[in-house]
């Protein structure tokens, strides 16, 4: 007789050749009831009698000769295996744990940074607010050397997986353990962790949607200097269409932007800096960092004792649909928001969001940090990691003080100038010819971040393609 058994998976280049069992990181989140049954790869047929795992068949039926499964030929085997993953040299297993591939570039980032504190600093606590199936964590304590790492998941039915991946590390290092597995909502652990006075130096939270619930938390248990790692997933809040929802979660009325993507990360910074302000911190974003499957926005955090000491940075920005511009606005100039296409104050055409940060997205000086550390591990560097280098050295490009708040995306400054582009790189150098800074965007591949209006440069694209105005 023949039973159904995990195939075993292997990672892809490509986010649309394999797409891994997920469900949303929620506290509340409900388990499929028995007669759910998700998609996934074809099954192998085997003569062992152990049963699949319950989140894939819970009522497993034999299999008759004469039955073929519709979608691929079985692969016969003797034995049972498991989804085991490997990144940076690191295996691990996630059976039906929360966990993303793609998202392996953002914790190389949360990596690298947690190497820079230990090395600045010599120690190194990390809580894991919510951390699946406890990969983060286990590249915390292997590659950055933490000292002690706490692995949060509210889901206790991830434990066997969690505690099966730290296996690898020593628990106990002389009289201290290296590591725990807790299993609380992230709100919970962090009030525990505060009672206790366990204090940490990088708190991760990757939460799921616009859950900003434990900010108010998150500030009470982190070390004075320390690095706070947040996470939204909300696209639709970022993009303008749910604005009650950014309003509630991170204090900013947010409308339709062609740049919402950039949007999302100021969102998510400002949602920090009003919290921190509440409680006497201030926060200052190391980098930000979009990533389209989610789509995710992470922004890495520098949490110190004090007031904001730059309040500028904590404003509005509004686009003009008429003219494509944007611009900033402080508090102080909420009555005097107009476009110079106008001159009309509360013009029809001028969409206006936030407040939210309208600072730089990232440090340059911390970034450059960041990829010397990685030339030196060999992740970038001699034809290897070309694509980690490329957005660090992006980000490098685009943590220019001149540079607003925004980019201007190709097509629609073609479409504005009813023409054909021009190529990136040509727009580009005319603009820095013409002392305006220009920048490519790490969030968006065909746009420039710039200083330079719309309307100079769809100036300077006509000029590149021999156009003038009739």
């Amino acid at each position: 007789m023949y039973t159904l058994a995990a195939k075993t998976l292997t990672l892809s280049p490509s986010p649309f050749l394999y797409k891994p069992l997920t469900k949303p990181q929620n506290p509340n989140h409900k388990l499929p009831s028995s007669h759910q049954t998700p998609h996934c790869n074809p099954p192998i047929l085997t003569n062992d009698h152990n049963p699949l795992p319950n989140s894939q068949n819970p009522n497993p039926k034999p299999l008759n000769s004469n039955q073929v499964p519709d979608f691929n030929p079985p692969i016969i085997t003797n034995e049972l295996k498991s989804t085991y993953q490997s990144e940076r040299g690191l295996q691990f297993e996630t059976e039906d744990t929360f966990f993303r591939h793609e998202s392996a570039t953002g914790r190389d980032l949360g990596v690298l940074s947690a190497k820079l504190y230990k090395q600045s600093k010599g120690q190194l606590r990390v809580l894991d607010a919510m951390c699946g199936c406890g990969v983060r964590s286990l590249r915390y304590l292997a590659e950055a050397e933490a000292d002690f790492v706490m692995a949060n998941d509210a889901n206790d039915n991830n434990r066997r997986v969690i505690v099966g991946n730290l296996k690898s590390i020593e628990r106990v290092s002389g009289e201290e353990k290296r590591w725990v597995v807790t299993h609380s909502d992230a709100n919970r652990i962090l009030s525990e962790c505060y009672l206790k006075k366990e204090f940490f130096d990088l708190i991760d939270v990757d939460s799921f949607g616009s859950d900003s619930s434990f900010l108010r938390n998150v500030f009470n248990t982190i070390k004075f200097n320390g690095l706070l790692y947040l996470t939204s997933t909300d696209g639709y809040s970022s993009g303008g269409h749910r604005p009650d929802c950014s309003l509630a979660a991170y204090g900013a009325y947010i409308r339709p932007m062609p740049y919402s993507n950039e949007i999302g990360l100021r969102m998510l910074i400002g949602g920090a800096v009003r919290e921190a302000s509440a409680q006497g911190y201030y926060v200052t974003p190391l980098f930000s960092y979009y990533s389209y499957h989610g789509p995710v926005f992470r922004v890495m955090f520098r949490v110190n004792r004090g007031s904001l000491p730059d309040s500028r940075h904590y404003g509005f920005v509004s686009y003009c649909t008429k003219c494509g511009n944007s611009q900033t606005y402080s508090w102080e100039e909420l009555g005097q928001i107009c476009c110079p296409c106008s001159n009309n104050i509360g013009s029809r055409s001028l969409v206006v969001s936030g407040p939210l940060w309208t600072g730089p997205l990232h440090k340059a000086s911390y970034i450059t940090d960041m990829l010397n550390l990685a030339e030196h591990w060999g992740w970038v560097g001699n034809g290897t990691g070309t694509d980690l280098e490329k957005l660090l050295r992006r980000m490098i490009d685009e943590s220019d003080p001149r540079l607003p708040v925004g980019y201007i995306k190709l097509d629609e400054m073609a479409s504005r100038a009813k023409m054909n582009s021009p190529s990136l790189s040509a727009i580009m150098s005319a603009m820095h010819k013409e002392g305006y800074a220009a920048s490519r965007s790490h969030i968006a591949s065909n746009a420039i971040k710039t200083n330079c209006s719309m309307t100079q440069c769809i100036r300077i694209a006509k000029e590149l393609q021999g156009c003038s105005d009739k």
